[in-house]
């Protein structure tokens, strides 16, 4: 299949730049890919709508203060994106300008709205991806604890402002870990409040979370033509012990439904699973493509998607090409919200797709 496949045309006022005002008050587009039929709802309508006594697996990964802007020798402007820790004060990390961000390059970390120097950063080396190593120090080297103190949150690209104090609560989970280094949100999570929470423990559902460490795979745009020759970027996860002792025996003998809350629960277990255990930790490349059969999960909680993304892809694979398009344009249609904090579509029944 070709990446032009998975175009739609979507209005650019579409595109939320702010969260709901409350957490809960998202409009949530239900679709069951059984049957084709779909519904209008909302976030608060959550658990009736989620069969008694589900598995829930949420990413519980924490948003780091990954984006670190910079003043180099020149006087130039430039950026680094952190995307994983290497060592004490050493990362691995996108740059620009890559061009003048080269190995042995050095810049200034800055605030970027008093210009006040807060750090130095060099460039160690090349990695593949364009990717490169950086050092960052002050005195001596950080770590992610002190780099959430100088660093912004990495708002997606299309969100039109610098992190501001609303993101700092509202692009964060309410149950988002102290660790983790996650550049992106984990955004069907976004929308879980305590309460919600609450309800569905109480109707006997179980919350089992996963990690897994947003990195490049899940927000890189797709630039091949053909779904083949995209290559995805790896990205860690981690299965907690209390997780793996409640999910194995589900996945084996399919007792219970499976909810995965977000793409990046759902690409945790799918790469986690050989068929009898999850593995505790490892990392994973997966990119589910319409024709790949889930093995994990029953159900998905997700928010919507860029046209020709990895993750619109995956919304495809699971509901079928055409059933994603028409299911997408009713949501221009009806005026959803898009991307990390617009509103959320619940798959329904994803394990009954036709390949």
């Amino acid at each position: 299949m070709r990446r032009s496949d998975f175009h739609f045309d979507l209005p650019p006022e579409l595109i939320a730049q702010h969260p709901a005002p409350d957490r809960d008050g998202a409009r949530l587009l239900v679709v069951d890919a059984r049957t084709g039929v779909w519904s209008h709802r909302t976030i608060r309508d959550l658990p009736g709508l989620i069969p008694a006594g589900s598995l829930c697996v949420p990413n519980d990964v924490r948003v780091r203060h990954a984006r670190l802007f910079l003043r180099r020798a020149g006087g130039g402007a430039g950026e680094a994106l952190l995307l994983r820790s290497l060592g004490p004060g050493r990362f691995e990390a996108l740059v620009k300008p890559g061009a003048r961000l080269k190995p042995g390059a050095a810049a200034t970390v800055v605030d970027p709205v008093t210009g006040a120097d807060l750090a130095r950063i060099t460039v160690l080396d090349t990695l593949p991806e364009g990717l490169r190593v950086v050092q960052v120090e002050s005195g001596h080297g950080l770590d992610w604890d002190e780099i959430d103190r100088i660093g912004r949150l990495p708002l997606p690209p299309y969100i039109d402002h610098l992190a501001e104090d609303e993101d700092e609560t509202r692009y964060q989970t309410v149950f988002a870990a102290r660790e983790g280094e996650a550049v992106a949100a984990p955004t069907a999570g976004l929308h879980f409040t305590p309460e919600i929470i609450a309800t569905l423990r109480a109707q006997g559902c179980s919350w089992q979370p996963v990690r897994l460490h947003v990195g490049l795979g899940t927000f890189r745009p797709m630039t091949a033509d053909r779904l083949e020759d995209h290559a995805m970027h790896e990205e860690r996860f981690e299965v907690p012990e209390a997780t793996a002792a409640a999910l194995e025996p589900v996945l084996r003998d399919r007792s219970r439904p499976v909810l995965c809350v977000g793409t990046t629960s759902l690409r945790t277990l799918e790469g986690a699973w050989d068929g009898s255990t999850l593995a505790r930790q490892g990392a994973t490349r997966l990119f589910i493509t319409p024709g790949y059969r889930l093995r994990t999960a029953d159900h998905l909680l997700t928010n919507f998607h860029l046209p020709e993304s990895t993750l619109f892809v995956l919304v495809s694979a699971l509901l079928g090409l055409d059933l994603a398009q028409a299911a997408y344009a009713e949501a221009v249609r009806q005026q959803y919200r898009f991307f990390s904090y617009g509103d959320a579509m619940l798959v329904l029944n994803a394990q009954s797709t036709p390949t």
